[in-house]
């Protein structure tokens, strides 16, 4: 059957591009609504909570409409998910390290 929201998000788009004003109008408002959720996120980016979640959803937002914005958000996808192979890996040493190097120990049952 498709995707129903696809079809509607195009359907929508499609109205909104039929009149320019209205046009301009959308784009202010997605340009003011996700650059006011990216602030906020940075905002809260140094303190406890999901500072950098909100940041992403400023930039899906964003990116609704701006090809720089999905750019960017693809990007920060990729570092993070770097970031996160690269701790998980110095954590896994570490904790190697820790047990002498002998790897995971076997029992017998």
């Amino acid at each position: 059957m498709g995707q129903p929201i696809a079809r509607f998000m195009a359907r929508w788009r499609g109205f909104i591009r039929r009149y320019p004003w209205l046009d301009v109008l959308y784009r202010v408002l997605i340009t003011l609504l996700g650059g006011l959720i990216v602030v906020v996120g940075l905002i809260l980016v140094p303190l406890p909570g999901p500072g950098w979640l909100i940041v992403f959803l400023g930039l899906t937002v964003l990116g609704s409409e701006y090809h720089w914005a999905r750019r960017m958000l693809g990007w920060l996808r990729r570092t993070l998910a770097r970031f996160w192979e690269r701790w998980n890996a110095w954590r896994a040493s570490r904790a190697a390290a820790r047990d002498g190097g002998s790897g995971p120990r076997m029992t017998e049952s």
